[in-house]
């Protein structure tokens, strides 16, 4: 009894530690969000400061963060949307349709993940610039729904478990493959849906490479661009406390999203890779 009580005890205290560790940066972000721009650099103890929670306020007065949320919004909206459309779909052909090579076809999208992204980088741009998409949320919306391959194995693996006579049942009523899909593994998906959800919000959502890439209009930056306006732009200047404030505001989307979706995306992530 007393081996298990401070086994348990250790365990505490090294998960704490470990705990801490993590979140130290997070700590240090928050605290020098609410420190002057002078008391940053003269490194104070990090317990001594008088908070200024008026930096709050100048990160929301100094840059349009308000449009800067609502185009970030409409990018990962249309990001998760599509994702969850194509990715599901692609998914049960893969776990339920017959057809000849498949499986080959399945392995050869598999090996997509093997492909870095910036080899594409420079083919893809010129598709978007010669068809006008440069300087719109197209190019960072519309690929979304074309799948991606990461994402079609989580769910094709979940589909699996799921018994094939509810399938049959269904066909026997009159039931097609689109109906099928979208009354009965859709309803079903709830733990698969919410964890490619978070991985997908929080991927759009932080995303820099792609709007720095499409987006020359700063009216239509994302978030993950415009904190770069308090890192070093030459009308607001490297200001760390705003920077640390406007990054503390950026994070707490994701959080909440995570925390809402917690439940289903811890077992989303425990079942999807259980399947054959």
């Amino acid at each position: 009894m007393m081996r298990t009580r401070t086994s348990t005890v250790i365990r505490a205290v090294i998960a704490s530690v470990g705990c801490f560790l993590v979140l130290t940066p997070v700590i240090w972000m928050v605290l020098t969000s609410l420190k002057s721009a002078h008391e940053v650099f003269v490194d104070p103890p990090v317990w001594r400061f008088t908070p200024q929670w008026r930096n709050y306020i100048d990160v929301l007065a100094i840059a349009p963060f308000q449009r800067y949320i609502l185009n970030t919004a409409t990018v990962v909206t249309g990001v998760v949307a599509g994702t969850l459309l194509s990715c599901s779909f692609c998914a049960y052909g893969f776990a339920r349709l017959r057809a000849p090579g498949k499986n080959a076809v399945f392995m050869t999208l598999m090996a997509t993940l093997m492909l870095p992204t910036t080899v594409t980088l420079v083919p893809t741009y010129i598709v978007f610039n010669q068809i006008g998409w440069v300087n719109t949320f197209k190019p960072l919306i519309v690929p979304a729904f074309f799948g991606s391959a990461f994402f079609i194995f989580l769910f094709r693996q979940f589909y699996l478990r799921i018994p094939k006579e509810l399938e049959d049942a269904a066909r026997i009523d009159g039931a097609g493959y689109f109906r099928i899909w979208w009354n009965i593994f859709i309803p079903l998906s709830w733990p698969v849906i919410a964890t490619v959800t978070v991985f997908t919000f929080i991927g759009a959502y932080n995303d820099f490479f792609g709007p720095v890439i499409y987006l020359t209009d700063e009216s239509k930056w994302t978030i993950a661009v415009a904190l770069s306006t308090f890192a070093g732009s030459p009308k607001v200047g490297p200001q760390m406390h705003l920077l640390m404030a406007a990054t503390t505001i950026a994070s707490l989307p994701s959080i909440v999203v995570f925390l809402l979706a917690q439940r289903y995306f811890i077992r989303g992530i425990a079942v999807s890779g259980l399947s054959k």
